[in-house]
């Protein structure tokens, strides 16, 4: 055999006794990447599987005898054994198959005089890149898991400060209760004149200081409230009550706020609303909430009207009524009673309908309070399973309004 070992696509030299043909391609089948071993005119001596892989791509796989360079790469042999005897020892020389390009490595081994031939594809390149992705992405979502529990462990940290907050916040205006009532009373007393005589520039005073205090009580109750519904010990008193007595009481205790200030309050209820369950208590609360909000935005000499009327509310309806039924009476029987209390201030832009009812929410910055009216009110309704919402226009006042249903059980 004239010192060759013939292989698939050429020869190698077998002159070495310890280098054997298998040892060669064995070696060679563990490397990675396509490799040729090809002489210096670039006759194929022995290919490893990858680079077979390669040559069947070039649809040379079945070439015998095969030249790398003339047949493959379509480069002429001779240009390369130049540039090999010129002193370069290491080559880069691209080439393209129909759908492929290849990148190729040439290496001169001077101690056998052979070619070393690798070819790196993009193949190869992208499975690299969506290895080196599917690293990127288990990483990103292991930074993501070791956030949300950090994020989670912030958050439940924050809802206990919050707590104790609330707790702090709650006791200190249950301490605050009991002398502020003291002074009202004390206020009470001087005012009606028990005490002695005062002149018309001292019962200014006492009237300011006393609608100060009031103020301020109506504060801590609010916040007491507010602490109870944050802490869930909210607790409905069911009972039959009528509403109308409901809503007469609560706007005679803020007569005279509005008539200090110069607002006109106007009280039309519907003496058609029969009795029903509901918390006299806490409803009235909702009631003076609104009462009060719109008190605050109505400009001296404006008008503010508490309305009561009943209401059929549609999602409550068990089943429908017959259609002969509906023919007779026309409307369907109410099964709620719809409350609204209308201003003539300044209105609320739209973009704020939904956020006035939030916790410490303030559209309007002048005025006082702590934004906590309307979401207080707003929580009392909904454990009725009643709803609350606001229609406003800016410059054109303001309506809120509640429902509540008379099937309460």
């Amino acid at each position: 055999m004239d010192g060759w070992a013939t292989t698939d696509v050429g020869r190698v030299p077998t002159s070495s006794p310890n280098l054997t043909v298998e040892h060669v391609r064995a070696l060679l089948d563990t490397v990675d990447k396509g490799v040729v071993l090809a002489d210096l005119e670039g006759r194929v001596l022995m290919v490893n599987a990858r680079g077979r892989k390669c040559l069947d791509e070039h649809g040379k796989g079945e070439t015998t005898p095969l030249n790398i360079f003339a047949d493959v790469l379509n480069i002429d042999p001779k240009t390369i054994s130049q540039r090999i005897e010129n002193g370069e020892d290491q080559l880069e020389l691209e080439g393209r198959t129909s759908s492929k390009a290849y990148r190729v490595r040439v290496r001169w081994l001077p101690e056998s005089d052979w070619l070393a031939i690798q070819f790196e594809n993009d193949e190869e390149e992208e499975n690299s890149a969506e290895s080196a992705a599917q690293l990127t992405v288990q990483e990103l979502l292991q930074e993501r898991e070791i956030t949300y529990r950090n994020l989670l462990a912030a958050y439940l940290k924050l809802q206990e400060v919050n707590r104790q907050k609330t707790v702090f916040l709650a006791s200190a205006a249950h301490e605050l209760k009991t002398p502020l009532a003291v002074i009202k009373g004390y206020y009470d007393l001087l005012l009606t004149g028990s005490l002695g005589r005062l002149s018309e520039k001292q019962k200014d005073i006492l009237e300011e200081s006393k609608e100060s205090c009031e103020r301020l009580v109506r504060l801590v109750s609010m916040f007491l409230n507010y602490s109870a519904l944050e802490s869930g010990k909210l607790v409905l008193q069911l009972r039959e009550n009528d509403l109308r007595d409901c809503l007469e009481e609560t706007a005679n205790r803020w007569s005279e706020a509005f008539q200090r200030k110069g607002v006109k309050l106007e009280t039309l209820l519907d003496p058609s609303i029969p009795t029903f369950r509901f918390d006299y208590q806490k409803v009235q609360q909702a009631a003076a909430n609104l009462l009060d909000n719109a008190l605050k935005h109505t400009p001296s000499e404006g008008t503010v009207t508490l309305r009561a009327r009943p209401h059929f509310w549609e999602r409550r309806v068990a089943k429908i009524a017959p259609v002969e039924e509906r023919r007779r009476f026309r409307l369907p029987r109410p099964n709620s009673v719809e409350v609204s209390v209308t201003d003539s201030g300044a209105g609320i832009a739209p973009e704020h309908h939904q956020e006035i009812f939030e916790d410490f929410v303030r559209v309007d910055r002048n005025t006082s309070g702590m934004g906590l009216g309307l979401a207080i009110a707003k929580r009392l309704i909904q454990a009725h399973r009643g709803k609350i919402w606001v229609e406003s226009e800016q410059n054109r006042g303001s309506t809120f309004a509640f429902l509540l249903p008379m099937d309460q059980s």
